[in-house]
């Protein structure tokens, strides 16, 4: 069509003004404006095939895509044909223990420093180091020569006051008689009886110091004050020691028992001191360092009498039998303090419970091969366990698995999870595994 255009607009212009030959014809203005519109033309409407095939192009991506997002729904909408594998764990009902969790540290149920009571020379050292020992045991030796020397001057003194006790004695028996006769006179009666009772407080003196002499003899031989594990030997064999040294022999521990003191919320308080009123005896589990593996169980002694005002904290202090000996003096371990059982309580699995603009909610097993959102009520977690006081019954089946690519009606591949709610010993199980609710968001809800 463009090309017949420009071969009327030739034809007209010979016909009109002859054959255009040679460099020096003359193409009149209005053949020029005639080839420019012809121009124009032609870029129209190649511009237009090019809009045309763009269109073109953007509608079969546009109808693409719909098709893939209508086969997405196919395959996962409610009553699809593919089933969705998921896994599944059963409902149950069983007694949730109920603990206030908190980081403490061990401590030596009695620590002593074994000092030397009297000044001498150290000639023996009985004990090992790490050595456990007994109340009683003997430890060490101090060199006794000095003090049984000063015994025996002792003694004598005493002899020599003692016989000078019983000459004034009876002197004191002959002016009395004398003296009733008249032949003497009354004062020196009197003297006689002074210096008696002077010469027997001498020899009770005298007597006094001896009992303290054997007492440092005894002090000479160092024993056990009580049994626990010994440390360092803080002074070798043949050196000279004083009552006052500062640092001692040997410091002594106590291991069996041994006690824990940590540290939980104030908001936490009455309950604890509530049962503490009541005479309840709190069972507390000592775990390691990572909160997994359970080290020791023990009781709860006592709480501090006051709260510390920096950190709102208040202390406990528990007590363990520690006989295999895993614990150990200022070790950092995790205390869980059970404070009470929740009984009959319908648990799930933490990893069932999925949250939303209404609140918490689960894949319910319906029919077997199909889920249905339930909305449920928690009571409290326990570990990796949930308490459901409204919205499940036990015997039903929740999704602990695939909830992601799940929607109301939605059919499912199901298969049971290992895991399920936390067995016997597991997190959550009140039998000495870690779990219950735990201090801050452990609590009851």
């Amino acid at each position: 069509m463009i090309n017949s255009d420009i071969s009327y607009v030739k034809g007209a212009l010979m016909s009109t003004y002859g054959p255009l030959e040679g460099s020096n014809a003359q193409i009149p203005p209005s053949l020029k404006e005639e080839e420019m519109r012809v121009r124009a033309h032609k870029k129209y409407w190649l511009w237009l095939l090019i809009l045309i095939l763009l269109a073109g192009v953007a509608w079969g991506a546009y109808k693409l895509r719909a098709r893939s997002q209508e086969a997405s729904a196919t395959r996962t909408g409610p009553g699809a044909g593919r089933a969705i594998p998921v896994a599944v764990a059963p409902v149950e009902s069983r007694d949730v223990p109920i603990y206030l969790e908190g980081l403490g540290t061990v401590n030596a149920f009695n620590t002593v420093t074994v000092k030397s009571r009297v000044d001498g020379q150290l000639v023996e050292v009985a004990y090992r180091e790490g050595q456990f020992v007994r109340a009683g045991d003997f430890l060490a030796q101090i060199d006794p020569r000095p003090f049984q020397v000063a015994l025996d001057q002792m003694q004598g003194q005493l002899a020599k006051d003692q016989a000078q006790l019983d000459g004034a004695r009876i002197d004191y028996a002959r002016y009395q008689k004398l003296s009733q006769e008249g032949v003497t006179p009354r004062a020196q009666f009197d003297t006689q009886s002074a210096l008696v009772s002077q010469l027997e407080g001498a020899v009770r003196a005298d007597q006094a110091l001896i009992n303290s002499q054997r007492l440092n003899l005894t002090y000479c031989r160092i024993t056990a004050p009580l049994s626990g594990r010994m440390g360092l030997r803080l002074v070798d064999q043949g050196n000279i020691i004083h009552a006052n040294d500062p640092n001692g022999l040997v410091v002594i521990t106590q291991l069996q028992p041994i006690s824990v003191i940590f540290t939980l919320p104030q908001d936490q308080l009455p309950v604890v001191y509530k049962k503490l009123r009541e005479g309840a005896k709190l069972p507390a589990d000592a775990f390691d360092r990572d909160n997994t593996t359970k080290i020791a169980t023990g009781t709860l002694l006592t709480i501090d009498n006051q709260i510390d005002p920096n950190t709102g904290t208040f202390k406990l202090k528990t007590i363990f039998d520690n006989n295999d000996g895993v614990l150990f003096p200022n070790q950092f371990v995790n205390v869980h303090l059970l404070v009470d059982t929740r009984r009959s309580l319908t648990v799930v699995p933490a990893a069932a419970i999925q949250r939303g603009p209404q609140g918490a909610y689960v894949y319910v097993v319906t029919g077997g091969d199909s889920v249905k959102i339930r909305s449920v009520t928690i009571a409290l977690t326990s570990g990796s366990s949930v308490g459901i006081s409204e919205g499940l019954r036990p015997g039903e089946s929740v999704v602990v698995d695939g909830q992601d690519k799940l929607q109301d009606g939605s059919k499912i591949d199901a298969r049971t999870s290992t895991g399920g709610p936390a067995g016997a010993g597991g997190p959550g199980s009140g039998q000495g595994g870690r779990g219950g609710a735990r201090g801050g968001g452990g609590q009851p809800q």
